[in-house]
């Protein structure tokens, strides 16, 4: 297989350690982490620092966050003879990385994050008008890049980020990856395109080198795409030139889309530690019992014999994911129907949350009474990672100038 093919087959994804995981990282991420381990070289690490960009204030949870969560992981099946679990600031390349990339990375670009303005806007409690906030986009891109990574399992609210990384990498490799001769070689495809045509190539690639103006990338590729005065190796050349192509230093990663978490919250909405709605994937039965139990319901479900509706009830939404087929008709003619009461509606959602839990509790149980096996699997997993970030960061000082041999 070759270094280029090894790349694509790798897979990186990260967890920010701010409390105990609930069902909904279960369901939204830990299942298909447990998928792709199995089909790719994956490299699945504690986000320690990006912890830091919202809890600067009080970090005191993060520590045995980072613990809490690892156990998570095995327990739900992560396996670490098949992926590798590290913690991000246990390998410092991270952070060399997304410095030497911040010299190039234009201003504009992170400002037009989507999730920086609605962060800001949901957090108003926190002061996040720092400099690490603003630059949390580009730390992800140097999580993906120093592990050269083909694949990034996202949501859809975070294909920007990789988006963002693919412009960071291509802008990298245009400055730092060329070819002996890869400017000349443009200059003169450039001229066959004609004086009106190489004007504006050229003030379209100043646009973007100089100032990431998006705009301009994307009219000039229009403009390539008309080209028929250039061969197939001049335009591939010209694009190249225009969007930070030559040497593949660093390789711009694909978006994976992960399967949309269906696990509701407790009151319907989307199980999240904010809405205070969740529970916790190792939470005690009892404990689960009793949030199931009182669960909202139908409202239109005053008394016992009235009618309701299960599209208008929270409980529902867990029978939707835990309940097959002929326990999900027993709940709809029921509910409609008055036929069965509330409580007896949740009990099946009680029974296959409880039966979910339970082997992930007793592999949890395990590790956390034998710590120094968690911390020997994530010892194994930085050194393993900080093996391939030390190549690639050898790579970038040496095209940088840095090496000083």
């Amino acid at each position: 297989m070759s270094s280029m093919s090894t790349h694509n087959q790798r897979v990186v994804s990260g967890m920010r350690p701010t409390g105990k995981l609930h069902l909904g990282h279960y369901h939204g991420v830990l299942k298909n982490w447990v998928e792709l381990q199995r089909e790719y070289d994956c490299f699945f690490f504690v986000a320690d620092w990006h912890a830091l960009t919202t809890h600067y204030e009080d970090p005191s949870i993060i520590e045995q966050s980072v613990w809490d969560m690892v156990i998570d992981w095995l327990a739900a099946g992560v396996n670490p003879k098949l992926a590798h679990l590290f913690i991000q600031s246990r390998v410092p390349e991270h952070a060399e990385l997304h410095l030497l990339m911040s010299m190039s990375t234009p201003l504009g670009w992170l400002e037009r994050v989507p999730t920086y303005k609605d962060q800001q806007e949901k957090l108003k409690e926190k002061d996040l008008a720092t400099y690490g906030f603003l630059g949390y986009p580009l730390l992800q891109s140097a999580d993906i890049l120093v592990y050269k990574a083909g694949m990034v399992p996202v949501g859809a609210d975070q294909v920007a980020h990789v988006e963002l990384t693919r412009e960071i990498a291509r802008r990298f490799n245009h400055f730092y990856g060329r070819e002996p001769d890869f400017e000349q070689k443009a200059l003169e495809a450039i001229k066959k395109m004609g004086k009106k045509n190489a004007k504006l190539y050229k003030s379209l690639h100043k646009s973007y080198t100089e100032t990431g103006d998006m705009e301009a990338l994307e009219r000039g590729r229009a403009l390539l795409e008309g080209q028929a005065n250039l061969t197939l190796s001049e335009q591939e050349r010209l694009f190249g030139y225009l969007e930070g192509s030559g040497k593949i230093i660093l390789p711009a990663p694909e978006a994976i889309l992960t399967p949309e978490s269906k696990m509701p919250g407790l009151d319907g909405e989307k199980m999240s530690k904010s809405y205070g709605n969740t529970i916790a994937l190792r939470e005690p039965a009892e404990s689960v019992e009793k949030k199931i139990r009182t669960m909202p319901t139908d409202p239109a479900r005053v008394r016992r014999h009235d009618p309701g509706e299960p599209e208008n009830c929270p409980v529902w939404k867990f029978h939707e994911v835990y309940s097959p087929e002929d326990v999900k008709s027993w709940a709809q003619q029921g509910c409609r129907s008055a036929g069965i009461g509330c409580l007896d509606c949740k009990q099946p959602v009680i029974d296959a949350v409880l039966k979910e839990q339970a082997p992930i509790c007793e592999k949890a149980e395990y590790y956390e009474n034998n710590p120094d096996v968690v911390r020997s699997i994530v010892e194994e997993g930085c050194e393993t990672a900080r093996d391939i970030a030390k190549q690639t960061l050898s790579e970038v000082r040496d095209v940088m100038g840095l090496s000083y041999r």
